[in-house]
């Protein structure tokens, strides 16, 4: 996959009552409005595990680039109405708009039953990050027989900062983290540990901080 490919990333919680109605909106409407948008490749939905964000929705599309275009940003500036009614629903949003920055393992035929993400910044020494993710940390984490594909991905900050209808409604800012990092497997995994991560690369300085790890099992998945 190249690495040019964009990311649209939403975690968010919801109330127990307010599930069924997210569900039926974003699987009758509003996911198969957003992968028809020229440029979107698939759409996916996660449930949250443990003290995860009750769901975790992502776009992946050709390149971030896509997620400024006209036509992804005038989906996002008129709204459906069902969708209006929907985003004053979400509770706690964090949205992203991430590009492809380093993978490893193999693109899944079908949707991973199970994905872990962790969010986090690095105070300076980004590119060794991005190195140490690259050289030797997705290969060790696709070694691990239970995972399918590892990925960086990197926080596009300019087009996350975009304005528009749809975050007026919700209301929060953007998520905050430079970097998120997928890991997708068979079965569930062990939640992500930052000393592990960082023990996997030697003589790594670069640090791990305002880390956010979660892990959730597929709910909903288009393309």
């Amino acid at each position: 996959m190249p690495l040019r490919t964009g990311l649209m990333a939403f975690w968010a919680n919801f109330e127990e009552a307010d599930i069924q109605a997210l569900r039926q909106w974003h699987n009758c409407q509003h996911m198969s409005e957003r992968v028809n948008i020229p440029g979107f490749r698939l759409g996916r939905r996660y449930a949250g595990l443990g003290d995860a964000a009750t769901f975790l929705m992502y776009y992946e599309t050709t390149s971030a680039d896509v997620l400024a275009g006209s036509d992804y940003q005038a989906a996002l500036n008129n709204p459906t109405d069902w969708t209006k009614d929907a985003l004053t629903l979400f509770r706690d949003p964090a949205r992203a708009i991430f590009s492809l920055a380093e993978e490893a393992g193999v693109n899944p035929c079908e949707p991973s039953f199970f994905l872990s993400t962790l969010r986090f910044n690095v105070a300076e020494n980004g590119g060794e990050m991005r190195a140490a993710y690259r050289d030797d940390i997705l290969e060790s984490l696709v070694a691990d027989s239970n995972v399918i594909r590892a990925r960086l991905w990197e926080n596009q900050e300019e087009i996350t900062a975009i304005k528009t209808q749809e975050s007026s409604i919700y209301g929060k800012g953007p998520g905050k983290q430079q970097f998120c990092l997928f890991v997708e497997s068979i079965e569930k995994p062990d939640r992500l540990k930052l000393a592990e991560l960082e023990s996997l690369s030697p003589g790594l300085n670069a640090k791990h901080s305002d880390e956010i790890s979660e892990t959730g099992w597929l709910d909903f998945a288009l393309g």
